[in-house]
């Protein structure tokens, strides 16, 4: 419990997410958090045991404020920002964390959002921690935000941003070569930067509202695009009025479950050297049309080693046109991946998923789960003739996919052959209404 000498402001902390202050006696800031839950979150500081440092902070708190945040990116960014202006005690004591991460926004025609260790910028001359860029610091960079201590959490929120600000960091095509698309272009991450279809007055208005949001002012987002939704509805642009009006959902809206995770902790996309529960959600991916035309995609989810009709999903594909199956798994994987998001106790997390397909559809999927900061083992199937020489695909330095490859192999190869005859049942369906029409 927390002490009764402490003042919490109006008393009760809320089990929202927010950002949480501490102060000593005199009135002097100490520490500034952020939390999913500021009840559960600045409760544990009190609960239990912890490491000197942290002993001695509590012990020397008086005083507690928060600030209540309509979401959990709101939080991080907010935390960041607080840090930088307010420079308490103990926040300051880690400034030479090398985990530390900063956003910052290039100065160049295409300007790019990236993240920079601190110790990087120290390296330049750069203070991360000053509140004015200098004229040779602004040469270099738009602006910086930050420290972010979580930088899975700070991965986490800019994937989530970049559904509605399409931001890119590709560079403009170079005239007189041939024009080559990036792979957040094909799932609509990337307004198109890198084959020239957007202008730098356009791309430049997409960076001032990504640079908006990390300055926490999403309210002043919103107002923007409703006055352009309002502007296309009266040109009769109603497909833009329409993707203004999705954008604005999903800004206020946004779904961002378990995104503040344990600061400090490190794990390997794709390469999990845990045990794999076999008995546990297993899903299955494959794609079939014929030569591009009706293309769709199957998962099928085996649980304890058996069929799980229940679970099973189809995908008519959307964004691949021609011979494409590793573009077309990208799009399943991607739109079931953002199913969880969504809705993560209807689209749970597969204990492993297996992939129909040899290294060209493992390693696509295994960026998209990177680039999505989702952390599932991966296992493809490359068919041999007839099926019958199936060969694993898989990280070998995987030691819990090694097992699975000595004891689990049948589980795969049942699981990948249900995801081809659903996958198949769902093409020649849509190919008879084809013949139909």
């Amino acid at each position: 419990m927390i002490p009764n000498n402490i003042i919490i402001k109006d008393l009760v902390l809320p089990s929202k997410p927010g950002v949480y202050f501490y102060y000593d006696n005199v009135g002097k800031l100490l520490y500034i958090g952020k939390a999913t839950s500021l009840k559960r979150r600045v409760r544990s500081y009190f609960n239990k045991a912890h490491d000197q440092r942290i002993s001695s902070l509590v012990s020397s708190i008086a005083r507690i404020d928060y600030i209540v945040t309509p979401s959990v990116i709101e939080a991080l960014i907010l935390e960041a920002n607080q840090i930088k202006i307010k420079k308490p005690l103990y926040n300051i004591l880690q400034r030479d964390d090398k985990s530390f991460l900063y956003l910052v926004i290039t100065n160049e025609d295409f300007p790019k959002p990236m993240l920079i260790r601190g110790k990087d910028l120290v390296d330049k001359g750069i203070d991360p921690f000053s509140d004015v860029l200098s004229e040779d610091v602004k040469k270099l960079y738009v602006r910086i935000f930050g420290p972010y201590t979580s930088s899975t959490s700070l991965r986490k929120a800019m994937d989530i941003i970049r559904d509605v600000i399409s931001w890119s960091n590709c560079n403009p095509p170079i005239a007189g070569k041939s024009k080559r698309s990036c792979f957040n272009y094909h799932i609509k991450k990337c307004p198109g930067v890198c084959v020239g279809n957007i202008s730098k007055q356009e791309y430049r208005k997409i960076i001032k509202s990504f640079i908006l949001f990390f300055e926490g002012k999403k309210i002043q987002i919103v107002r923007s695009i409703k006055k352009e939704m309002l502007l296309a509805s009266k040109e009769l642009r109603f497909e833009d009025a329409k993707q203004f009006r999705k954008n604005i959902f999903a800004l206020e809206h946004i779904q961002d479950v378990s995104l503040i995770v344990k600061e400090d902790t490190s794990r390997l996309l794709c390469k999990s050297s845990g045990e794999i529960d076999l008995n546990g959600r297993i899903e299955a991916y494959d794609i079939s049309h014929i030569s591009g035309m009706y293309a769709v995609g199957s998962m099928v989810v085996f649980k304890n080693q058996l069929p799980l009709k229940s679970a099973y999903r189809k995908f008519t594909i959307k964004t691949v046109s021609g011979n494409n199956d590793v573009a077309m798994i990208v799009e399943v994987v991607v739109r079931r991946l953002n199913k969880y998001k969504l809705y993560p106790n209807k689209w749970p997390l597969p204990d492993l998923m297996v992939i129909d397909g040899g290294k060209s559809q493992v390693n696509a999927v295994c960026d998209v789960l990177k680039q999505m900061v989702i952390n599932v083992p991966v296992i493809g199937i490359a068919k041999g003739p007839g099926r019958k020489q199936d060969k694993l695909i898989f990280d070998r330095s995987n030691q819990g996919l090694i097992r699975i490859e000595k004891r689990g192999k049948e589980l795969c190869q049942n699981a990948r052959d249900e995801a081809h005859r659903f996958a198949v049942k769902f093409h020649r369906l849509k190919r008879k209404k084809g013949f139909i029409k």
